[in-house]
């Protein structure tokens, strides 16, 4: 007798394919969500709509490789989640998305960086589109926005780009937060996806804000470098998706804990790997040129690293070159060489390699310890762990290693 289909068989069949193809996935499920929020905004009105929230939504969708995504999802299946979970693990996705867009705008204001992704930053773009005006389009947009003429200024042109993304990095977050409190989680999941949301947004922000009080302070510390990367980027990139995957799954703490620790690994190795790609990655990859961390005077545990191995070996003259390029914005193309010359001979830039690689590995042990039913998850979520890290390929266990995208931090996934 022929075997009727139920909701599970729906639902399992659902999971699948979004194992098949997650970003896609989350692609889509993003579509869904950001139509009816522009819907809103060009409600509210047409022009707020075209400007600012036309924008969030094209900069969501135009680049990134769904990398938060993707660790809500394998964190859900290689817990034995999935079936009626997918579509709330789609939509926390999604806002995560959001989130990192809201982060990366934000970001671009606060370091006047000029290109993400390889193309003009949104408040870039902002200034440009108001910086000059012409005929007709001029007196309807001062009409409509300014109602004077300074709108053509450079100057009030540079405050308000770097205003209105401000403005759309806010709604993004809005936005992000918006679609988690639309979406039906289970009962026994709610408290703690809500909790880790919480969590997620403060550290985030306090992250950002201890990048730029080591800016400020020209702080030396690695232990503060290492606590602001993984404040910044790493717990919201890796660790905290991953949790919500296994909150959602009702993962038991042993496996939440096994999770919560490889995750932690894994992302501050993300984060240590995107300060190598901002000294030494090729802008055509990356998206954004080489040598702005120096230029920025960003607290970086390479940068701290450095100095350290500098100061110890009394090598005054690598010292000179640090103190000089340092927080320079108009530091030249070939003062950046000098200062990737000093991370290469003090040695900075191969501990790095290696504590990469440790961390990568220590991410790893956690995960070896791991029950799950779904094997193959687990193997998903072993390649991508190490791909985020910029670790080299290695077995997973059980099996041989699956391959995935690279994952490269500068080019819009941080």
């Amino acid at each position: 007798m022929r075997r009727i289909r139920t909701a599970d068989d729906q639902g399992t069949d659902q999971a699948r394919a979004v194992d098949a193809d997650v970003a896609g996935a989350v692609e889509r499920m993003l579509d869904e969500v950001l139509g009816v929020r522009l819907a809103e905004a060009a409600a509210a009105d047409a022009l707020f709509g075209r400007d600012i929230a036309e924008r969030v939504a094209r900069f969501t969708l135009g680049g990134g490789k769904r990398l938060r995504g993707r660790f809500v999802w394998w964190g859900l299946r290689v817990c034995g989640g999935g079936g009626e979970t997918a579509g709330a693990a789609l939509r926390l996705a999604a806002a995560l998305e959001l989130v990192q867009t809201c982060a990366l705008v934000h970001d671009d204001v606060m370091d006047g960086a000029e290109l993400r992704r390889g193309r003009p930053a949104l408040h870039a773009e902002m200034r440009g589109q108001y910086a000059q005006p012409s005929g007709q389009e001029r007196s309807v947009r001062s009409a409509e926005t300014f109602g004077r003429s300074a709108e053509t200024s450079g100057r009030s042109a540079e405050s308000f780009g770097r205003s209105a993304a401000i403005l759309a990095g806010d709604l993004a977050l809005a936005w992000a937060d918006d679609t988690v409190m639309d979406t039906s989680f289970p009962a026994s999941a709610r408290s703690a996806v809500h909790t880790l949301w919480r969590t997620m947004r403060t550290e985030m922000v306090a992250g950002q804000y201890l990048d730029l009080h080591g800016q400020v302070t020209a702080c030396r510390s690695p232990a503060r470098a290492v606590r602001t990367a993984r404040l910044k980027s790493a717990r919201y990139s890796v660790e905290r998706p991953l949790l919500m995957g296994a909150a959602l799954a009702g993962a038991d703490e042993r496996t939440a804990g096994a999770l919560r620790s490889a995750g932690r690994c894994a992302g501050l190795a993300f984060q240590l790997h995107d300060d190598l790609l901002g000294v030494f990655g090729d802008p055509e990859e990356t998206g954004k040129p080489s040598g702005d961390d120096i230029r920025e005077g960003k607290l970086t545990y390479l940068t701290t690293v450095a100095r350290a191995r500098a100061e110890a070996a009394g090598d005054d003259g690598a010292l000179g070159v640090l103190d000089a390029a340092l927080g320079d914005p108009d530091l030249s193309a070939a003062a950046v060489n000098r200062v990737r010359d000093v991370f290469v001979s003090t040695g900075a830039r191969a501990a790095l390699e290696d504590k990469i690689e440790i961390l990568a590995d220590r991410s790893t042990a956690y995960l070896a310890g791991l029950r799950t039913a779904d094997p193959a998850a687990l193997r998903h979520l072993h390649a991508l762990l190490r791909a985020t890290a910029g670790a080299r390929p290695h077995a997973p266990p059980g099996g041989s290693p699956v391959t995935v995208p690279v994952v490269a931090a500068r080019a819009g996934e941080r």
